[in-house]
This record gives structure tokens, C-alpha cells and sequence, in this order.
């Protein structure tokens, strides 16, 4: 099998390769690696101008503000943002949402009001509105899967892949009211990796309450499609730099202008205010308004960095190659391995991303996990963030191993050979 872009290539960048030539890396839906021009930045920063941004009238100062406004820029026109100033900087997907539940949430959520999400969601996108529905009495729903690892929209596969706004319509009428005020969704599943149809889902959403907020967790979409906030219709985008090449530390709230204009602060401190007073305080607009105190600067500023990277190789290219590793990952699986592992989520490679989680036999996912370390395979073990997900699926934990642009054909034949050792070992 040959992939559509010599993405094998790409491993020469990644120092950590160099460091571990042996190691088969497939947790890249927790945390990618980093390409040298990344580390490279961020080194250029911490050697070269290592100033705090926006206070200093000095010229390494005014070069670091220089370089972290940059990055913004780059980040808005990455996802079709409007404006630069819809970009707010947080510490990751986590803050993010969690500021939109404070912010917004708070303010608009009441008793008896509903707030909507799914099952599959990652504990970040679950947590807080549950805990916020739990506060002032409002519902809290939740979408259900089917058996395929699919939303239980009520469509076959078919008409899944082809989702239109009426079928959407007539299911959400059933979950979605005049009540809803926030629907809140994941774009991929970290752990069936599934894709939504989250832009259909947000129009019929829209048309049953044209008031409701739509909020999209995109942490596993951003890095591994190409992803259009005006496309989606969305009114707040969420995720993170660590998972798509960049540094940790810095997540992305992107938000429709005229809701962060209205949102109050998450928190306060220097640099998000204008004017302070004994009896008042003035902010500044957004996105400055959400970013109190000092930021992950050398990090913000190596981001862009890793957007540069990817658009280089082209988001349809990335999300070609993850395409052809799932493909070729499931059918050696199954060939393999039969009924003795089970699959979670779609077996169609079209309708899910580079992240395969599954059970083997009676074996326990750690015990999986520490046998493929032996080999250095690296994969994920447990609930990645997800019970009420792992409940849904009645398992307690899944084995997880998700591809990115510097995986091939090699390291999936490598975790095959590593299964075959767990078998060995633990039948």
C-alpha cells in the first residue's frame, strides 16, 4: 500500500525519531509530536527575545507582541475565522470550554432551560455543562450512539453520509426545543472516531431554535481535516495546538464577535483591562478581554509554526493519509485477529479519523499497553476522558491507536507483531 503523500518522509522532522529510532508512535489523539521548525521557534524565543508582550516599549519586547499577534492572524485565517480579534488564547480545549460554560453559560442558562450534548464526548465537553445544569436546575440531554458507533440521528449508513438538514431536522425536533440553549458536540470522537455531521447538525439545530449557541469541540478535527468555522455555521470552535504539531500549553477559543463582545471575562488580571477604578473597571475588547495575565508566550508564538507545517502538506493530503492508515489498519486487524478484537466506531474509514480503539479477547488494556512499551509501540490505555462513553459501550477501558502525518503502513505492521506477542504472552 502507498500512501497519497510520502508522509514517511516527514519522520526526518521530528527530533524525538532521532532520539528513539525504534519507537512506533500511536497516540497522537492525546498529544502529538514536534517538527524541528516548532522546537526550533520556540527555542528562537526563550534565546532571542525572551520579553514579555504588550508591556514593554523595548525593542525585544515589541518583537515578541510582534510575533504572538502573528500567530493569531495565522490561527484565524487557518479556520476561515472574520476577524483576528474572534482568536482567543487559553491553556488548552479544556479552558476553553470551560470559559464559554463560565462566561456565557452562566449567564443565559436558567431552571428549566436545556442544555444538549452527546454521549461520545470527551470529559472537557461533558463536565462542565453537566455541573452547570446541576447548578441552577436546568436539563441536561444527551444524545445516544447507535451500535455502529454513529449519533442515534436515526440514519443508516448511507444517508449518514449524505446527512441533509431534513432527515437531521426530524430527529433533533425530538431532543431540541424552544428550551435548548446550548448545544454542545464533538466534530471527531477521540476514542470511535467518528465524525459528525456537526454542520448539519448545527443548521437543523438552528432552524428548530435560531437562538441557540452551537459550540463544536474540534481538538481532533483541526489537526486532521480542514476545518471552515463560517462553513460549519458554529457560534463558538474549540481546540488545541499540542494535538496538531504545536507546543502545549495553548488551546483556541474562536467566537463569533458579537458573543464575545458580550460574554463577561473568565478572568481578571493585567493586560485585559483598559481602566481601573476604586468604584468600576473597564475591559478591553475581545479576545484581550479573556486573556488576564501573562500567556504561554514562546509557546503561542512556536504555533504557528506547526499551522505553517501542516499547510504546507495540505489538510486534504493529511486527511488522506490518516484515510488509508485506518483502512489498512482495520483490515489487518480483522484479518488477523477476527472476532477475538473487537472494533468500536465505524468500520467505513470515510466516516471516522486516524484513531482505532478496541478490546482485545480478556485481556486488560493496560496489560496490552505495557507488552506493546516492550516493544516500543506506544498506545493509549483506559477511558481516555470518556466514561459515560465506556459505560455506553460496556467495557471499562479500550486499547487506543491513533495515527498522524509521520505514521505508515510500517507502524501498523508493527502493532500487529506487537498484539500477536500480547496473545502469546497472556493467552
Amino acid at each position: 500500500m502507498t500512501s497519497c503523500y510520502k508522509m514517511n518522509k516527514l519522520k526526518k522532522d521530528f527530533p524525538i525519531f532521532n532520539n528513539n529510532p525504534k519507537l512506533t508512535y500511536l497516540d497522537s489523539t492525546a498529544t502529538s509530536l514536534k517538527p524541528k521548525s516548532v522546537i526550533d521557534k520556540l527555542v528562537e524565543y526563550y534565546s532571542q527575545y525572551s520579553a514579555n508582550i504588550f508591556r514593554g516599549v523595548y525593542k525585544i519586547s515589541e518583537k515578541a507582541t510582534e510575533e504572538y499577534e502573528e500567530t493569531r492572524k495565522i490561527v484565524a485565517d487557518f479556520i476561515n475565522a472574520r476577524k483576528d480579534a474572534e482568536i482567543v488564547f487559553t491553556r488548552n480545549t479544556t479552558e476553553s470550554l470551560n470559559l464559554i460554560a463560565y462566561s456565557l453559560g452562566r449567564e443565559i442558562v436558567d431552571k428549566d432551560d436545556e442544555i444538549v450534548t452527546t454521549i461520545m464526548e470527551h470529559h472537557s465537553n461533558f463536565v462542565p455543562w453537566q455541573v452547570l445544569c446541576l447548578e441552577v436546575g436546568a436539563s441536561f440531554k444527551v444524545i445516544d450512539i447507535n451500535d455502529k458507533g454513529y449519533l442515534d440521528l436515526e440514519l443508516d449508513d448511507i444517508k449518514y453520509k449524505k446527512s441533509n438538514i431534513k432527515n437531521t431536522y426530524q430527529i433533533l425536533k425530538k431532543i431540541v426545543t424552544e428550551k435548548t440553549k446550548i448545544l454542545t458536540l464533538t466534530y471527531i470522537s477521540n476514542v470511535l472516531g467518528t465524525i459528525n455531521p456537526v454542520k448539519e447538525i448545527i443548521a437543523a439545530a438552528k432552524k428548530i431554535n435560531p437562538k441557540i449557541i452551537t459550540i463544536i469541540d474540534a481538538a481532533q478535527a483541526v489537526p486532521h481535516l480542514k476545518v471552515d468555522v463560517q462553513d460549519l455555521g458554529c457560534d463558538f470552535l474549540v481546540f488545541s495546538s499540542h494535538k496538531m504539531l504545536g507546543p502545549t500549553g495553548v488551546g483556541v477559543l474562536w467566537g463569533k464577535e458579537n458573543l464575545l463582545k458580550e460574554m463577561f471575562p473568565f478572568m481578571y488580571g493585567g493586560e485585559m483591562i483598559n481602566e481601573v477604578y476604586i468604584d468600576r473597571t473597564i475591559f478591553k475588547d475581545p479576545p484581550h478581554k479573556f486573556e488576564a495575565g501573562t500567556p504561554a508566550i514562546g509557546e503561542v508564538i512556536a504555533f504557528k509554526e506547526a499551522i505553517k507545517y501542516l499547510k504546507t502538506i495540505g489538510m486534504d493530503k493529511v486527511r488522506e493519509h490518516e484515510k488509508k492508515l485506518a483502512l489498512f489498519c482495520l483490515k489487518i486487524l480483522r484479518r488477523e485477529f477476527g472476532n477475538r478484537l473487537k472494533i468500536f466506531g465505524p468500520i467505513d474509514e470515510n466516516d471516522r479519523g486516524g484513531a482505532i480503539a478496541f478490546s482485545f479477547g480478556k485481556y486488560h488494556p493496560h496489560d496490552i499497553a505495557s507488552i506493546l512499551d516492550e516493544e516500543k509501540i506506544a498506545v493509549r490505555a483506559g477511558h481516555h476522558c470518556a466514561m459515560p462513553l465506556h459505560n455506553r459501550l460496556g467495557v471499562n477501558a479500550t486499547v487506543r491507536a491513533s495515527f498522524y502525518i509521520y505514521n505508515d503502513e510500517n507502524d501498523i505492521e508493527r502493532l500487529i507483531k506487537g498484539l500477536k506477542k500480547v496473545e502469546k504472552i497472556l493467552a
